[in-house]
C-alpha cells in the first residue's frame, strides 16, 4: 500500500503535541514539521527509519539544561535497552529523565552539574557509554560536511541506529545557545534533516538544511576547551 500524507497524520500530531501557543516563531529558512510541507518531506524522505521509534518515545526536556538528558532518554528507549522499574508505574520499566541518571553517570558528570550547566558533546557521549550502547563522537572540525551527511543519512536509514546533534541555536536563526536533539529523517532532494527538538515548549520539530545544521555545529563550545560542537552516532553495542 503506498504511503500517503494522510497515513502520517496521527504520527505528525503526536510529535507536534507541545503547546504551540507558547512557542517562538520559526525563521523562514526552517520548515515546521507540522506544516503540510513538513509532512510531505517526511513522506518523501529516503532515510526515516529512526523517526518511528523516536516519535514513540518523544519527550520534552524537564528543565532548560536537560536537552542532552532528554535526547539520551529517547534514544535508550528507542533502542529498547533494558531499563529500571519506575516506582510510579510498577511493574513497568522505562527510562525517564530521572532514572537515566544513576551512580555511574554521576561518576562522569554529577546530576547537579548537569542541572546547572547542561552537557557538552563529549560529556553526553560519556554518559551514553555507561549504558549498553555503542557511541562515537564526531566534532565537525575533524571532518567535512559530506562525511556528516553520509554518516547521518546511513544511520537514519538503518534500524536501531540514531544520531544526536549538538548545535548553536542562533546559527539557525533560533533563540538560545548550545542545544542537543535527535535527528529523525533525511530528505535528499531538499538536503534537509528533521530535528526532533526536545525543547517542545520552545520550538516544534523542524527541517533544516544540511549546510545550516553543519554551520550550527561548526561553532565553538567554550565549556569544552573551545572544541567545535558536532554529533553522536549511537547504536546497539
Amino acid at each position: 500500500m503506498p504511503v500517503t500524507i494522510r497515513g502520517f497524520a496521527t504520527l505528525c500530531l503526536l510529535v507536534g503535541a507541545a503547546t504551540a501557543a507558547a512557542q517562538h516563531p520559526l525563521p523562514p529558512q526552517l520548515i515546521d514539521f507540522r506544516s503540510e510541507h513538513g509532512e510531505e518531506l517526511l513522506v518523501q524522505a529516503e532515510a526515516r527509519q529512526a523517526y518511528f521509534r523516536l516519535a514513540s518515545h518523544f519527550v520534552t526536556q524537564e528543565n532548560r539544561s536537560f536537552c542532552g538528558v532528554a535526547s539520551m532518554t529517547m534514544v535508550l528507549n528507542a533502542l529498547q535497552v533494558s531499563a529500571p522499574e519506575v516506582p510510579e508505574l510498577a511493574p513497568y520499566k522505562t527510562f525517564t529523565q530521572t532514572n537515566v541518571l544513576d551512580a555511574r553517570t554521576d561518576a562522569v558528570v554529577p546530576r547537579e552539574t548537569i542541572r546547572n550547566a547542561g552537557l557538552s558533546l563529549d560529556q553526553l557521549a560519556a554518559l551514553l557509554a555507561t549504558k549498553p550502547v555503542a557511541v562515537s563522537v564526531h566534532h565537525v572540525e575533524d571532518g567535512a560536511i559530506g562525511e556528516f551527511r553520509a554518516r547521518a543519512q546511513d544511520h537514519l536509514s538503518r534500524p536501531d541506529h540514531y544520531v544526536l546533534v549538538n548545535y548553536l541555536r542562533t546559527a539557525i536563526g533560533q533563540e538560545g545557545g548550545g542545544h542537543h536533539s535527535p535527528l529523525a529523517a533525511y530528505h535528499r532532494a531538499s538536503d534537509r534533516f528533521l530535528v526532533l527538538d526536545v525543547a517542545r515548549y520552545k520550538y516544534p520539530p523542524v527541517w533544516v538544511t544540511t549546510d545550516d545544521l553543519f554551520d550550527a555545529m561548526n561553532t565553538r563550545d567554550a565549556g569544552t576547551g573551545d572544541k567545535t560542537r558536532g554529533y553522536l552516532l549511537v547504536s546497539r553495542r
